[in-house]
């Protein structure tokens, strides 16, 4: 077996070729995979409800725990895949991947179904980081990596957006577990093609995996995220608050002995770095308005204009093809302008699509909330291909995996905090508009139904006769679209602010002109085993 070493400081670096891109499909099937298996349980709830008869506790761990695991483990798994070999973990978290999504499907019980999505969760937070990572050395040249991984977050996209609809048309024509076995048969892809296309590549000076790091990362995220999702979902708590603060408690922990450890889970000097820190801060600030927004406008279109969340999923698909069309020119882009300015540029565009949302209203609007959200999604994604690419360029080759995870973590945690308080916006906003709205007529307990939430509105009015159910429906339609509004408002000026800051932090950066990670001096070079040459 052969060992060659790989530095940044090859010129030129050398350029892919077609087992490298063969290599990218492959890589990009897994990640799409990961996203699709958030969507699709929530179709078979009902269906696995009526079979496993789960407890509303257990309903609440089946639909959660496969998330807040691999947002739990993946700074973990990313680091680990730095020490043993980043194709050596994706091949172990996809055949535990592939495992746990049969023990999903041919779950007997709600235990067994909450253990087997618990195993997905952490085998998940192995292919993320794994993938990136491997892209990160596959594709040395500038402008062919930035290409690489806008087509590995297309993936992503599509993922998320077919996955309600490949879980659908399942559901109709199988039981409720086969929407677990789509990832069954690209697993053995990954298994069989890995070893032939993907070169391994690992530190050869990283120490042992810290486990008190492990454990205490673990203490931290999971606290934090369970408490963000749930404050958006069931409204304020003192016990949420308190497991917040745990989670940071540990988080302050964990630092700490990040500092103290030679060679740490994630090494927080990279953090000082702009590159690294404030596009970080920049991307989780633009996740954060986009996913606090995108749950306000799948609400609009099942609630207010009556879809189905097969035709509603059919009406994200336009979103979709816009988010594509930015994917292709991000490459582009790159090659004629400073990362930091494309970003803001990009957020500047989604700004825009924004305010357009803020035009409809309860009655209109289809088209421009479409329009709006197409034109939002297009400039995201240069800014979200590029920020992901300074992010894992900014640390050493041999810690990319660490990197990779750390995007995705922050990915992770921006989408919570938008979901929490953008959330508690929109639901403010739409109380305060049905205080007077309410009819007469309703009891207190439908009154308060019908004032809490959209849903329950809609469920009310269905049961009242229509000279009350109409007028109560139009109601609640408007007060919907009022929190809709100012819940785009606030998305737009935090998208703004996301913009100014990566115009001013990272204007400097980019190209040959991107911060050594390490206060600049030279890090080790990965190793390389390349497929070919390594042992069977």
């Amino acid at each position: 077996m052969t060992i060659e070493p790989r530095t940044e400081t090859d010129h030129p670096p050398p350029r892919a070729g077609a087992k490298e891109w063969t290599a990218l499909a492959v890589l990009s099937l897994p990640a799409m995979l990961v996203i699709m298996d958030l969507t699709v349980l929530h179709l078979a709830v009902p269906h696995l409800s009526a079979d496993l008869a789960p407890s509303a506790s257990q309903l609440l761990w089946i639909t959660d725990i496969y998330g807040f695991l691999i947002a739990g483990f993946l700074i973990t798994m990313g680091s680990l895949g730095d020490r043993i070999g980043r194709r050596k973990l994706l091949l172990i978290g996809g055949a535990a991947f592939g495992l746990a999504s049969v023990l999903s499907a041919y779950a007997s019980s709600a235990e067994m179904l909450i253990a087997a999505r618990a195993l997905m969760g952490i085998a998940g937070a192995t292919l993320m980081p794994s993938t990136l990572s491997l892209i990160r050395n596959m594709f040395l040249d500038d402008r062919q990596r930035t290409t690489a991984i806008s087509l590995w977050m297309m993936s992503f996209m599509v993922g998320g957006s077919i996955g309600p609809l490949v879980g659908g048309a399942l559901l109709e024509a199988f039981w409720w577990g086969s929407v677990f076995l789509v990832g069954v048969p690209v697993m053995v892809l990954l298994l069989v093609a890995g070893p032939i296309l993907l070169p391994e590549y690992r530190d050869p000076r990283s120490g042992r995996l810290d486990l008190l790091s492990a454990v205490l990362l673990l203490a931290a995220v999971l606290p934090v995220i369970y408490g963000i999702k749930k404050l958006a979902s069931d409204g304020f708590g003192w016990l949420l608050v308190a497991a917040i603060a745990v989670g940071l408690t540990f988080a302050v922990l964990f630092v700490r002995r990040q500092r103290t450890l030679d060679d740490p889970l994630i090494d927080i000097e990279l953090f000082r770095n702009r590159a690294f820190g404030a596009t970080l801060g920049v991307m989780t600030t633009a996740t954060f308005a986009m996913m606090g927004l995108n749950l306000f406008v799948m609400q609009y279109l099942q609630l207010v204009h009556g879809l189905s969340p097969f035709r509603a999923g059919l009406w994200v698909l336009p979103m979709t093809g816009a988010m594509m069309i930015g994917m292709m020119f991000a490459p582009l882009l790159a090659a004629r302008f400073r990362p930091g300015y494309v970003i803001a540029g990009g957020l500047l565009v989604s700004a825009v699509g924004i305010v357009m949302v803020t035009q409809i209203d309860g009655s209109s609007g289809f088209g421009m909330l479409i329009a709006g959200t197409c034109v939002m999604a297009a400039g995201f994604t240069p800014p979200a291909a590029l920020g992901t690419d300074l992010v894992i360029r900014a640390a050493p080759p041999e810690k990319a995996g660490a990197a990779s995870a750390a995007s995705e973590t922050s990915n992770e945690l921006g989408g919570a905090l938008g979901l929490a308080i953008l959330g508690s916006v929109g639901t403010a906003v739409y109380r305060s508009g049905m205080s007077d709205s309410l009819p007469s007529e309703l009891s207190g307990d439908a009154a308060a139904t019908a004032g809490d939430t959209l849903a329950g509105a809609t469920a009310v009015a269905a049961a009242l006769p229509d000279s009350v159910g109409g007028p109560l429906l139009d109601a609640a339609r408007a007060a919907f679209t009022d929190g809709l509004q100012t819940t785009a408002v606030v998305s737009a000026l935090t998208v703004l602010a996301g913009a100014v800051l990566a115009a001013v932090l990272l204007r400097r950066v980019g190209g040959p002109d991107v911060e050594p990670a390490s206060g600049g001096e030279a890090e080790p070079a990965a190793v390389v085993v390349r497929p070919e040459e390594a042992p069977a």
